[in-house]
């Protein structure tokens, strides 16, 4: 005869809770310029750019973007949408590193 116990699992620390992307992405200046606006309430450091794939685009240093600030970023290639992804890279307050990877 089999036996089994179910376990209640603990409920989620704010630690462990899925963390949201704090950017929106305004694509309506694509295929050239597109917007990025910071809309949690956390200033994003180190904010950086990646392009993989076909296409061009500016290199800058690492940024900060403070809570509510938008910056555009300049992005040119004839199939963006089909060779390439742009990766975005920032740190929370607290020294977490994130990442977010975009699709045109």
């Amino acid at each position: 005869m089999a036996s089994s116990q179910v376990h209640s699992s603990p409920t989620p620390s704010s630690e462990s809770d899925a963390y949201p992307v704090p950017l929106r992405l305004d694509r309506s200046g694509a295929p050239e310029r597109y917007g990025l606006r910071n809309i949690s309430d956390e200033p994003l450091r180190g904010l950086s750019f990646s392009l993989l794939g076909s296409g061009l685009m500016r290199a800058t240093p690492p940024l900060l973007l403070a809570p509510g600030h938008e910056m555009t970023l300049r992005i040119r290639g004839s199939t963006l949408p089909v060779s390439a992804i742009l990766i975005i890279r920032w740190f929370r307050p607290n020294g977490d590193e994130y990442l977010w990877r975009v699709s045109f």
